[in-house]
């Protein structure tokens, strides 16, 4: 049986195309419509109806919602550590070590597999749909939408920089400034096609950060990125002469932490039905917890 999503107009949006509605207020993307409108999916009062028609005021308007038939993924038993869910998307907690989703030659132990778990157990069917990534040593928040409108909206955010992400890092030295913004660009390295550099003409990144702790050789910092660059954090810290601690590719290994120092500590987004502004918080794992502490004692 098809399901319907139900949407009364209201007056201050009396006048706008019915493609316009469903782009600007309702956020359905181009794609999205023109599928819709393939499988008759679009019903204005009950009725087939054309897109450019106007909407008036207390129009009802039934949209036919997409019905996921797999995950993606191969489900698979594992821990999951939800931070926030409600029916459009979940924030997870990624431990560090573990993929967001499968890549190359990994195909399980991934938290999108795991997560496809947790659904199953709930008798929910739903695509697997990570809105952004984290590499596989970073800890922390990672968002999940539960249906393609969901996905589209929060990429949508994430474009224009209303999906906010902040992480925390350990870095050598005492950054100077304390608070400063990193505004270089981003490429693939000359020689190894598995790492990115600073690069005239990559692609734009910016990066905003400030102290929170000086040690005596270390900083605890605070980052909120504007791009989402692959390595983008890593890569910006290095070039500004603050490498980040763990980090064995752009960064400095330490005999004291296995892992880069880089944890994704909240994401603050727009709700997806009511545009409430909502943050995410994750905890700083015991690792990293130890690693300040470290730090902290080389200090006394």
């Amino acid at each position: 049986m098809k399901s319907f999503a139900t949407y009364k107009v209201m007056k201050e949006h009396e006048g706008l195309t019915l493609e316009e509605y469903l782009k600007t207020i309702l956020q359905y993307s181009g794609r999205k419509i023109q599928k819709l409108t393939r499988q008759k999916g679009i019903l204005l009062n009950g009725k087939k109806v054309f897109l450019q028609r106007k909407v008036k005021s207390n129009d009802v308007l039934r949209v036919l919602m997409a019905q996921d038939m797999a995950y993606g993924v191969e489900p698979e038993e594992g821990s999951v550590e939800i931070l926030y869910e409600d029916d459009y998307m979940l924030v997870l907690n990624k431990p560090a070590y573990q993929l967001v989703h499968p890549t190359g030659q990994t195909t399980k132990g991934t938290l999108a597999n795991y997560l496809a778990y947790h659904l199953q157990q709930q008798g929910i069917i739903t695509t697997i749909r990570p809105v952004h990534r984290l590499d596989r040593e970073t800890s922390g928040c990672v968002i999940f939408a539960k249906d393609d409108r969901s996905q589209f909206i929060l990429e949508q955010q994430l474009k224009d920089r209303t999906l906010k992400r902040v992480y925390w890092a350990l870095v050598k030295g005492i950054v100077h400034p304390p608070s400063a913004t990193i505004d270089v660009p981003i490429g693939f390295h000359p020689t190894m096609a598995n790492r990115r550099a600073v690069k005239e003409k990559g692609d734009p990144a910016i990066t905003h950060y400030h102290t929170l702790h000086t040690f005596s050789e270390t900083s605890l910092i605070e980052l909120r990125l504007d791009t989402g660059r692959t390595h983008q954090i890593r890569v910006h810290l290095a070039h500004i002469g603050y490498p980040l601690l763990g980090d064995g590719m752009y960064g400095i290994r330490t005999s004291w932490l296995t892992r880069q120092a880089l944890h994704a500590s909240s994401v603050s987004f727009h709700h997806v039905k009511d545009q409430n502004e909502i943050t995410v918080q994750a905890p700083l794992p015991p690792d990293l917890t130890r690693a300040v502490d470290f730090c902290r004692s080389e200090n006394s």
